[in-house]
């Protein structure tokens, strides 16, 4: 009898250096980190293990934390960092507590694996150098009411950043608030009445650091490289290893990664094996994409497109057209991250460039609102909405194709001063003028009125001829004609959200407008939203032009390149149009179909030169402003200082005055 071929595995090949510990209790300490003299990389990737503990407990050196895990494949050490937090004082004044620095050192706060998050009731806001990056509010939990268990803005909210980070600073307010940077697994499992998540008790988080090398840093393998974004412009640049197909284990140590070893004799049992392998995985394939179509709604979309004749059916691409156009999805394909999933540039077999968004995973029980958002989508057809192109629901997330548009944000245009070319007082009426067709044709033109509800310059694109493109409508929603709004769960961005809305969680078609007023402001001044620069009472944009305007100096904040090009007329037209967008009663506001048409007629008068003049004396000529409190149960959510509205007769009263 002949014995069947033996197979020769190789042993599974140590993660640390050659003669040191690669383990430190339960915790794996991979090479270039290390436990002991010679074991690491340098003394920054210098790992203690505490013997003292049981079972041991490892701590990274250099930043005296305690270190959770390590990871090879995301390049990440997970430590236990120190919670930024903080109640409010006797005095009631906001807390600014700030991060440990990361400067000096090879690692970063990552913001691909990490959230922001809030506990308690109130606000939080998480930023650096006067640079606001992330803000979350939560609201208090009413007596009574049972809780769901997740991070949903009641008592717990949490929100993505869209940078690296080498440190950062929160600001906190409300009765007693907690805002820290967190693993994004971390708060899976919230629940308001466990007191394990109380404020009180949270003093240390895991937090996932991102370690970068350099090239100089890692032994010859094929290396890959990769860039991260400080907030600003400052780049870091990083280089990685990892094993080729077949191999495993540590591809910075020399000979790290190996393969399995067969005998001759077994070939042609292995070759065997590996073709009823690759049937079985085909059928396999095929099965998990007809999941993944059913479950991300694919029958449900085609039957909505086969009876609603108004939505054009858009082609179906496969994940494999999408990996290819998309380099596997490589980090370097990223044009940016949002709050319902990523978006990668990407180029189709036929020449074309486009933008790959994928979706986070979608919530079954909302599957038709996805649905219903998708076919809402395909029925907009309009210069100054971004298209799109096409789907695939066969993946675990849905993934979806627009045009892609190659100037990037408007925000980026505002703000980043190095842009070699600033936006002229023309522009900026111009894109004004397409951004408020857009949302009037949203409101009013379609079959349907559709809200868009994140209206704000992040998501406003320019095309190669700086036209206005209206993007990202994963929050919007559409609404029966015969409805005045909507309530909601609070959604949107700090700066840009409505108040009114804040208060009642009814959005309606004016909220549309206040957010566009910020935009307007933005426009107007080149000021950000949100800054810290300014003072507490002052730090919402929207708030910091109402009082400037009510102390008669609007023209001393205003961008010197408008006030340079534009002339004093259409300025005090669009501060007046804006001051009116931003009306804390919803009711007074203009509606977008207004908004357009007035934009439209200064545009025009731009262009004619018109002989109409204003005192500059003028401005500023308006009633007082009061102080609004938005409050939840006990806690303080928001203060804001705002136009006082009872000083206005009507809509159209003029901005400025005579003052006698």
């Amino acid at each position: 009898m002949i014995a069947p071929p033996s197979i020769a595995v190789a042993a599974t090949p140590s993660l640390a250096k050659p003669g040191c510990d690669d383990h430190c209790g339960n915790v794996s300490i991979p090479y270039p980190f290390g436990i002991g003299s010679n074991c690491y990389l340098d003394q920054r990737y210098d790992v203690t293990c505490n013997q003292s503990f049981n079972p041991p407990i490892p701590y990274l050196t250099s930043l005296s934390l305690q270190v959770l895990s390590v990871s090879l494949k995301n390049k990440t050490v997970t430590i236990n960092n120190p919670v930024v937090k903080g109640c409010r004082n006797s005095t009631g004044n906001e807390v600014l507590a700030t991060s440990k620095s990361l400067e000096g050192t090879p690692f970063v706060y990552s913001g691909g694996y990490n959230k922001f998050t809030v506990l308690g009731c109130g606000n939080a806001i998480l930023g650096r150098d006067g640079i606001v990056m992330a803000g979350c509010s939560s609201i208090c939990n009413p007596n009574g009411t049972r809780q769901v268990m997740g991070c949903y803005g009641i008592n717990c909210c949490e929100t993505t950043i869209p940078f690296v980070l080498k440190s950062y600073h929160v600001s906190t307010q409300g009765d007693c608030v907690s805002g820290f940077l967190v693993d994004e697994n971390w708060i899976g499992g919230y629940n308001i009445s466990d007191p394990r998540y109380s404020v009180e008790n949270i003093d240390l988080v895991p937090v996932a650091l991102r370690w970068t090398l350099q090239k100089v840093d890692i032994p010859s393998c094929t290396r890959y490289k990769t860039t991260f974004q400080l907030p600003g412009s400052t780049l870091i640049t990083t280089w990685y290893c990892k094993c080729g197909w077949g191999k495993e284990g540590n591809p910075y140590l020399a000979d790290g990664c190996q393969g399995v070893g067969i005998s001759m004799g077994a070939l042609f049992l292995i070759i065997g094996i590996f073709w009823l392998y690759k049937i079985v995985l085909r059928l396999k394939n095929k099965k998990r994409k007809e999941k993944f179509f059913r479950r991300n709604g694919g029958l449900l979309l085609q039957h909505q497109t086969s009876v609603d004749k108004g939505s054009a059916e858009k082609p179906h691409f496969s994940a494999k057209q999408l990996e290819k156009a998309t380099d596997n999805f490589n980090e370097n394909r990223i044009l940016g991250r949002g709050g319902q999933g990523t978006v990668y540039k990407g180029m189709l077999t036929d020449g074309r460039i486009v933008a790959v968004k994928k979706s986070k995973i979608v919530d079954e029980s909302q599957l038709e609102q996805f649905i219903n958002e998708v076919v809402i989508l395909s029925q907009l057809n309009h210069r100054n909405v971004v298209k799109l192109l096409g789907c695939c629901l066969e993946t675990e997330v849905p993934l979806l194709v627009y045009e892609f548009i190659s100037n990037g944000t408007l925000f980026k245009h505002i703000h980043d001063q190095s842009n070699e070319l600033p936006l002229s007082w023309e522009m900026r009426l111009r894109i004004a003028t397409e951004v408020a067709g857009a949302l009037a044709y949203l409101h009013s033109s379609t079959s349907i009125p559709i809200y868009h509800r994140d209206i704000k310059s992040t998501n406003i694109l320019l095309d190669d001829k700086y036209k206005a493109k209206v993007s990202d409508f994963g929050t919007s929603l559409s609404i029966a004609i015969d409805q005045t709004h909507l309530t909601t769960l609070v959604k949107g961005t700090f700066g840009y959200l409505d108040p009114e809305y804040f208060q009642s969680s009814q959005f309606t078609e004016k909220s549309d407008v206040y957010s566009f007023g910020v935009v307007l402001v933005e426009l107007l001044t080149g000021e950000k939203p949100i800054s810290m620069s300014r003072t507490s009472e002052q730090r919402s944009l929207a708030t910091h032009f109402l009082l400037s305007e009510e102390e008669n100096r609007l023209f001393e904040i205003f961008d010197p390149q408008v006030l340079k090009e534009g002339m004093k007329e259409e300025l005090i037209a669009v501060a007046n149009l804006a001051r009116r967008c931003l009306n804390l009663n919803g009711k007074n506001r203009p509606a977008m179909k207004e908004v357009a048409t007035e934009l439209e007629g200064i545009g025009m008068s731009n262009k004619k030169s018109s002989t109409v003049q204003t005192n500059f004396q003028e401005l500023g000529c308006i009633g007082g402003a009061e102080s609004v409190v938005l409050s939840y149960g006990n806690s303080t959510s928001m203060e804001l200082i705002l136009y006082n509205s009872t000083t206005s007769s009507s809509d159209g009263q003029p901005l400025l005055r005579n003052c006698v």
